[in-house]
């Protein structure tokens, strides 16, 4: 979806005493107008090159029933990926799962800088801003929920998890919800599934594992959360479990736990 008048991030207001932030990186497939389609089919725009499928209604979902603040990512990851740190190579893709984004390559290096200073930095502004709105307004540093979703298969190999979280080297948050989700018994959920969480200059280790503060990230997977009576579904099954993981005390404590990655 190509998009004038573009604003990268979108913050979703909330309460902060329940001291819980809900992040979602890749919510949108929306492009800068200038950018037009990148050189690519609209049919691109619809698949998981773009975006996380579903994540975006997952979020408001959650946001609106927990009363929590949230922030979404408003441009699509073809464009640059938020969820890269800006040294990472895939930040800007020029092929994903074998498609080749012709706008992306070649990439001169002001065009580089230019999506970061337009895209990636003022979402992780958005980011930093809302994490530290909430804490201040808490009391207490705030647990940070981030969601994404994953394809039901990779390479012709099917994915069997229906939910996976994903984490570096601080356990608190993780624990308890693999825990939570796994008493359904409905529901297979992967450990550091169907990808590793330790990965340099993400969300998570950005904003949270370099500062200490408790989160997870969820991955759901894409065709569970792709109508809306499915989003109804995952948005009830949360709802109490993140409401639980946010009245747990050591996860309002700041706590450096040290990375995997180096």
């Amino acid at each position: 979806m190509i998009m004038s008048g573009f604003q990268p991030f979108e913050i979703i207001p909330g309460d902060p005493r329940r001291s819980l932030v809900i992040l979602a990186d890749h919510a949108m497939n929306r492009l800068p107008a200038e950018y037009g389609d990148l050189g690519l089919s609209a049919e691109a725009f619809t698949r998981h090159i773009a975006y996380d499928i579903g994540v975006e209604d997952v979020t408001r979902g959650l946001c609106a029933r927990l009363g929590v603040p949230g922030v979404l990512g408003c441009f699509s990851r073809l464009l640059i990926d938020p969820n890269r740190g800006e040294d990472d190579p895939t930040l800007i893709m020029k092929l994903s799962d074998g498609m080749v984004i012709p706008a992306n390559h070649p990439l001169s290096a002001d065009e580089r800088e230019r999506r970061l200073n337009h895209y990636h930095r003022p979402y992780h502004d958005a980011v930093g801003s809302v994490i530290a709105e909430t804490w201040r307004k808490s009391g207490k540093p705030p647990l940070v929920i981030s969601l994404h979703s994953f394809t039901p298969s990779w390479k012709g190999v099917a994915r069997p998890w229906h939910a996976g979280v994903l984490w570096d080297t601080d356990p608190r948050a993780v624990h308890p919800l693999i825990n939570a989700l796994s008493a359904d018994p409905e529901l297979i959920v992967g450990d550091n599934e169907p990808y590793d969480g330790a990965l340099r200059g993400d969300t998570m280790h950005r904003h949270c594992s370099m500062t200490g503060l408790a989160h997870a990230l969820l991955e759901i997977r894409q065709d569970l959360i792709a109508y809306p009576a499915d989003v109804e579904t995952w948005v009830s099954r949360l709802t109490p479990i993140l409401a639980s993981l946010a009245d747990l005390p050591d996860l309002h404590e700041i706590q450096l736990h040290g990375s995997r990655v180096t």
